[in-house]
């Protein structure tokens, strides 16, 4: 119980600093100004059932995306598959593999996708349609490093390539996220993790739905009125986030354990705000979570948040099977489903 309240008066200030800092940040909240929006749906079974605050966590193969630092303290091969039915019929994918290499460290590599049905070409002249469709892809191709510097500590390193489409229109970008983790003594073994997630290049638009024929001299009689261009576009930032986290085992026996956390998220595109998760595990088989996003964020859309787990072990070898469910309730937007297989051997 002690434990439990200590928890929550750290967290409770967390919550304080959020609110506080939410006084003096500016009336705009920059909310759909960056590329490459799909670089922060969360990932994971596990963390999405715990409210997305996952970042002093990451003890599982989604630490690649949510702190690479985490994956160090790995001591068998872990695998991810995840698939989301995302908003509007949108298909979200994540595969994630983490290598343990002895004293070298942790290497790891990730996929993300993200893909948009077809829609109907509509244009001014033909509103209902052209009888051409249109589809959008996105993905991020990720090389990641880890190592322990102490018992203690850990680092690891996530690059990213990223690539945007949309018709005959594509973008491209690099980018690095950048995580550590740390195992403190208090609270019987809290550990601290911070991340710096997408912090790379801008991302601008090209391709041939950019061509238009332009007349330079339009008064002029007999010029040639066909002249190729092609029209600039504009470039964008990647969602640069920062995000520091807490978690606990505020209850921890043999065959029963608590796991709580919390994490204050900064992101470039809105407002700071807190997530909060818990996980309640049975003999290590059976897990329960509960958590809630995106509190003290003016106009959020994410809410509550609720998981199931079932990890065993295939009979006569040392493989072991994961199975995570996950529902996020995203309010207006309706709620969203992931579902996850994990494999460590």
């Amino acid at each position: 119980m002690k434990r439990l309240i200590l928890f929550l008066l750290i967290s409770l200030s967390f919550a304080l600093e959020v609110v506080f800092a939410q006084r003096f940040v500016s009336n705009v909240s920059k909310v759909a100004t960056t590329a490459a929006p799909f670089l922060e749906i969360p990932v994971g079974g596990r963390a999405t059932g715990m409210g997305a605050s996952f970042v002093a966590v990451a003890n599982d193969a989604s630490a690649i995306y949510w702190n690479p630092g985490g994956i160090s303290r790995f001591d068998r091969i872990e695998a991810i598959f995840q698939y989301t039915s995302w908003i509007a019929d949108i298909k979200f994918g994540f595969i994630g593999v983490a290598i343990p290499v002895g004293n070298i460290g942790t290497v790891g590599a990730s996929l993300t996708t993200l893909t948009v049905p077809d829609m109907e070409v509509r244009t001014v002249e033909r509103p209902e349609g052209t009888g051409e469709y249109f589809n959008a892809t996105d993905f991020a191709i990720g090389l990641t490093y880890a190592r322990s510097l102490t018992d203690r500590f850990s680092i690891g390193f996530n690059f990213k390539y990223i690539q945007q489409r949309i018709w005959h229109m594509s973008a491209w970008g690099v980018a690095l996220d950048v995580g550590t983790l740390f195992k403190t003594d208090f609270l019987g073994g809290m550990m601290i993790g911070a991340t710096i997630s997408n912090f790379g290049t801008s991302m601008r638009m090209y391709g041939r739905d950019a061509r238009v024929f332009y007349d330079p001299d339009p008064n002029k009689y007999g010029n040639n009125d066909r002249i190729p261009a092609m029209l600039e576009t504009e470039s964008w930032q990647l969602p640069l986030n920062f995000q520091f986290g807490l978690s606990a085992y505020v209850f921890k026996t043999e065959n029963n354990k608590l796991l709580i956390s919390t994490d204050a998220v900064t992101p470039s595109d809105n407002y700071q705000y807190l997530n909060l998760g818990a996980e309640y595990s049975f003999k290590d088989l059976f897990f329960l979570r509960i958590g809630n996003q995106m509190l003290f964020l003016k106009d959020a859309d994410g809410g509550l948040s609720l998981g199931v787990g079932l990890r065993t072990k295939i009979p006569f070898s040392k493989t072991v099977v994961k199975f995570d469910y996950s529902f996020n309730d995203y309010g207006r937007l309706k709620g969203v489903h992931t579902v996850v297989l994990g494999i460590e051997y």
